[in-house]
């Protein structure tokens, strides 16, 4: 059976939207989940269906029916995992570069949850649905490095809000064209759905979220450079646009920027997370060693 839940707004709520409102105050939902039972009248105020974009008013009565998790659908691949770290809450994978992290349309087989269903079966959390079972964050398809995947609900939603919290430490390295003028800087600007391109994201006003990367110059290469980054939100591709921005596109990004000869999609690795663990409260950080592909470029660019 579905659950329910109902919820009263403070007056300080008043005039937001309601799926901002009900993902902040009901944890195990996202906030796209949320319109999702949003569109299926799953959420009634004052006991009648609204839209998506509706804003709270004084006097508002929230109910939200919250489905059971549906049968798993992503099918179990025996696909090897480099595994940094694991226990019964938690793994630490390290995403190879072209590896895509679930399913969807084009990519149904040999991902990373594919993967995952063969190695844990059925100990993953399931609050991102079944076709992104203990997935708590992604990265693109063409970035390699650091993923943590959750083993169960509890751990998920300990993870998530740290995420949202901002103190989950996610840092990267890239490459980047152009030369820096500034060794190290900070980009704040918000990241919304691009209005021509559906598939792109852009630097915007208009149904945007803040976006905030902080950068270090690690070595320049003339008219490239070695950068690492520190996400401060985790916005879909916000190192690829924020970089983009400000003039500085990654090496081989074929959306933000250009293709690289011999390089397939952009030179970006996820190399550090860290965060406190879900059960113990301990705080745990993982490296990882720069990949090949990566290397290979910065030998490359030595050479020029």
């Amino acid at each position: 059976m579905s659950e329910q839940v109902s919820l009263t707004p403070s007056p300080e709520d008043t005039g937001g939207r309601i799926d901002k409102y009900i993902s902040d105050n009901i944890a195990q939902l996202t906030r796209s989940a949320v319109q999702g039972l949003l569109t299926d009248g799953a959420v009634l105020v004052n006991g009648s269906g609204v839209s998506k974009n509706y804003k709270l008013r004084p006097g508002d009565s929230v109910t939200v029916l919250i489905p059971d998790p549906q049968p798993m659908d992503a099918v179990p691949e025996d696909i090897p995992l480099d595994i940094i770290y694991e226990d019964r809450d938690l793994l630490v994978v390290n995403k190879p570069k072209g590896m895509v992290v679930h399913p969807a349309h084009g990519n149904w087989s040999g991902t990373m949850v594919n993967a995952l269903l063969h190695h844990c079966g059925g100990s993953l959390s399931g609050i991102n649905g079944v076709i992104r079972p203990g997935i708590v964050h992604r990265i693109d398809k063409n970035t390699s490095g650091l993923l943590i995947v959750a083993k169960n609900d509890s751990a998920h939603l300990h993870l998530a809000e740290q995420i949202k919290a901002h103190s989950f430490t996610r840092e990267y390295e890239a490459v980047a064209v152009g030369a820096f003028k500034e060794t190290e800087g900070t980009v704040d600007a918000p990241i919304g759905r691009h209005k021509t391109d559906r598939k792109k994201m852009c630097v915007t006003q208009e149904k945007s979220r803040n976006a905030v990367t902080h950068y270090s110059v690690i070595r320049q290469y003339g008219g490239y450079a070695h950068v690492r980054l520190r996400l401060e939100t985790g916005r879909t591709h916000q190192i690829r646009v924020h970089l983009a921005y400000i003039g500085h596109p990654v090496l081989g990004d074929d959306v933000y920027g250009k293709p690289f000869k011999g390089l397939e999609g952009q030179c970006l690795h996820a190399k550090k997370i860290g965060f406190i663990h879900p059960s113990t409260g301990e705080y745990m950080e993982f490296d990882s060693e720069l990949p090949e592909y990566f290397q290979a470029v910065l030998r490359k660019l030595e050479k020029m």
